[in-house]
């Protein structure tokens, strides 16, 4: 099976030079780019199987390059994990909104790095061979897991990829309430460090996009003190 190919986007040599030796040990191939004009001609010309970015480039903003990448149809789907020496919440719940999937904060252990990269590569193959032309449907809502596609009485619902893991892991499990760690974990796989503050962030955008009333939801329902749940009245 040939090695997955890693793009790192980084104008530090040294961090570039840190994270291919531990990559490359880690069994990925990995290419390298110092700014974000020769990063994106990369991205179209290899399609990596997951995108390491700097949020400050030299020549563009990581954010908005995260943005072009989720807006068109062809290099939407590849994972991207921000890297940054800013360690403001907002900046790391602006990253996710946009559509990053992870986000490390620079000082960091490159060993961290290299798990972080095998959890969302893991999450976005999404176990789909298991759960091939799968769809899931509660009330007006249909998950195409396959496709990775919502609907929302037969209307396309766009969703960036924590979206859509934590719409995936809600209509699974119907009714049930989850508690914010719960949720977390369910949907990303693992113990994302910080990510509970920005959860609430998430659920606030997908309501707005199934179009749910935040003071009375009709699907995806707050349950004070504890968590969430997909119910609908």
């Amino acid at each position: 099976m040939a090695a997955q190919t890693i793009l790192i986007v980084d104008d530090s040599r040294e961090t570039v030079r840190a994270l291919r030796v531990f990559l490359e040990d880690a069994g990925f191939r990995i290419l390298s780019a110092f700014d974000g004009t020769s990063g994106l001609q990369l991205i179209r010309a290899d399609h990596p199987d997951l995108i390491i970015l700097d949020l400050m480039l030299p020549d563009h903003n990581g954010l908005d390059i995260t943005r072009q990448l989720r807006a068109d149809s062809a290099l939407k789907s590849i994972p991207i994990i921000m890297l940054t020496a800013r360690v403001d919440d907002t900046d790391k719940i602006v990253g996710l909104e946009v559509g990053a999937d992870d986000y490390i904060t620079k000082p960091y252990n490159p060993r961290e790095v290299a798990a972080r990269v095998r959890s969302v590569l893991r999450r976005a193959k999404g176990d789909l061979e298991a759960e091939v032309e799968r769809v899931l449907v509660y009330h007006t809502l249909r998950l195409d897991v396959s496709r990775r596609q919502l609907t929302l009485s037969g209307t396309e619902v766009e969703l960036t990829r924590i979206e859509f893991d934590l719409m995936h892991a809600l209509i699974r499990s119907p009714e049930h309430i989850f508690t914010r760690g719960e949720l977390i974990e369910s949907a990303l796989n693992y113990q994302y460090d910080g990510m509970e503050r920005s959860l609430d962030t998430h659920i606030k955008n997908l309501r707005r996009k199934l179009g749910d009333d935040p003071r009375d939801p009709e699907y995806i329902q707050t349950v004070y003190g504890v968590g969430y749940r997909l119910g609908n009245r």
